[in-house]
């Protein structure tokens, strides 16, 4: 049941008013004076405030001017028999959603307490979806702790509090949207609206009207007026993915739009200004795209104010099992279906797998995995034939080359082993460690750990 407080020092009014809502199925309470009013609305939680404007002692001004040094947050419609502009311009600025003078009709009355209810429900719902796409799009929700992904992440934090532009690069698939995502909702633009623009999806001719917008009549079919994504994007930030297939005409109205923050609709003559923070993103070399004419170089410069590439999956396979789990969870329970384990075999295919086509490659497979799957784990037979083309058969050894009569001890083979390729790994990156890991399929901390250990001193033939 919603709650009302009614400030008034007329007991008329106040009783007025409370059977009245009582019976509209509130819960009511009243008060006599500004001062034990707001003394309630600082001990207790209301819904809405019925206040009189003229009241002696503290009047329903000084406890709107209260109500906002306190922060209380609670819709006020202003009730008075004083009516002119000026106090309900004040009431307004202080905070007061409506205004209603005496002598009121009741249902005017209740029509504008119902308003005011669904205007601040609908901000309360607006506030808690905000914050829970915050909370999504955390930098802590990013999956992995490979160093190249942490780099990132680091990356992110440091630059999202600012208004740069910036660049987002890397093959397709790698999550470049994500990382607008993450960048936007950890800025303080968070409270207005990401708009996400994918230039190479949209028809080259309408392209123009979904970025700038375009009057009625300004081509054919335009029946109305319609606003474009930077319009949208007021205040937010508009993400232009594969930014590289932006056609020569739209680059260089872009790029008076990065430089002025202005433009026109398309048909139209009025100036419209905005302030937009643009994240663009593309899997494309813009560099030789500006050698070859292409691409606008000073457009370029003016997008690449922050450069951030994204490495391919290949490059941070220590992070695929966590991403295995994280998906196999998250699609599980979107598709309403018991998580499936995954044998060590299987895994085992996954890990040495190349993944050209990234982050969504995985995803996608699992998702099918998931769709398909006929009992509790995902065996190797389920995965389709390019992943097992891939498998690391292990080469037959003959008895002669490595076993005698007198037998081995296998952990100094073994050993030996490891020794020889992680040499073999830094003299072929010649001394990078974290090329070297790469190269082993470790991070750069665990080589190292590995380096110490087993005292293998590469540091006079290190190039880092």
């Amino acid at each position: 049941m919603q709650r009302i407080l009614i400030i008034d020092d007329e007991p008329s009014i106040r009783e007025l008013l409370k059977d009245f809502l009582t019976g509209k199925g509130f819960e009511v309470v009243t008060a006599s004076d500004g001062e034990s009013g707001l003394n309630l609305l600082k001990e207790d939680k209301f819904d809405l405030l019925l206040l009189d404007l003229m009241m002696p002692g503290m009047n329903g001004m000084d406890v709107l001017r209260e109500i906002a040094s306190e922060k209380i947050d609670i819709p006020a419609i202003m009730i008075t028999a004083y009516a002119s502009v000026s106090t309900a311009v004040e009431a307004m600025k202080l905070g007061a959603f409506d205004y209603i003078t005496k002598p009121f009709v009741l249902e005017d009355v209740h029509l504008a307490i119902k308003r005011a209810l669904d205007v601040s429900r609908l901000q309360e719902e607006n506030s808690r979806l905000k914050k829970e796409l915050k909370k999504k799009f955390s930098t802590h929700k990013i999956i992995g702790n490979s160093l190249p992904l942490q780099e990132v992440i680091k990356f992110i934090e440091k630059i999202a509090d600012t208004d740069s532009t910036v660049l987002v690069t890397g093959e397709s698939g790698t999550g470049k949207e994500l990382v607008a995502k993450t960048i936007h909702y950890n800025s303080p633009r968070a409270r207005s609206t990401f708009v996400p623009l994918n230039c190479a999806a949209i028809p080259k001719d309408i392209l123009e009207s979904e970025l700038f917008g375009h009057e009625k009549g300004a081509f054919t079919g335009a029946v109305t007026t319609r606003i474009g994504r930077f319009e949208l994007a007021n205040n937010g930030t508009l993400f232009l993915d594969e930014i590289g297939e932006l056609a020569p005409s739209l680059q260089v109205k872009l790029l008076r739009v990065l430089q002025e923050k202005e433009f026109e609709r398309v048909g139209g003559i009025k100036t419209i200004k905005v302030d937009v923070r643009i994240i663009a993103a593309t899997n494309r070399d813009l560099e030789k795209a500006v050698k070859d004419g292409t691409f606008r170089e000073d457009l370029y410069y003016r997008l690449n104010v922050i450069p951030l590439h994204l490495p391919p999956l290949r490059k941070m396979k220590e992070d695929v099992p966590l991403l295995i789990e994280h998906f196999i969870i998250e699609i599980s329970k979107r598709k309403k279906k018991e998580p499936p384990k995954i044998s060590h075999e299987t895994m085992s295919y996954l890990a040495n797998y190349r993944w050209p086509g990234n982050v969504r490659e995985l995803e996608n497979l699992i998702e099918r995995l998931i769709i398909l799957k006929e009992g509790d784990y995902i065996t190797p037979d389920e995965l389709p034939e390019r992943f097992l083309e891939n498998r690391h058969t292990p080469k037959v050894v003959t008895k002669s080359k490595l076993l005698s009569s007198e037998g081995v001890d296998l952990n100094v083979v073994l050993d030996e082993l490891e020794n020889n390729m992680i040499i073999q790994a830094l003299e072929m990156s010649k001394g990078v460690k974290s090329k070297a890991a790469s190269l082993l399929g470790l991070n750069r901390t665990t080589l190292i750990e590995k380096m110490k250990k087993k005292s293998i001193d590469f540091h006079t033939k290190t190039v880092e």
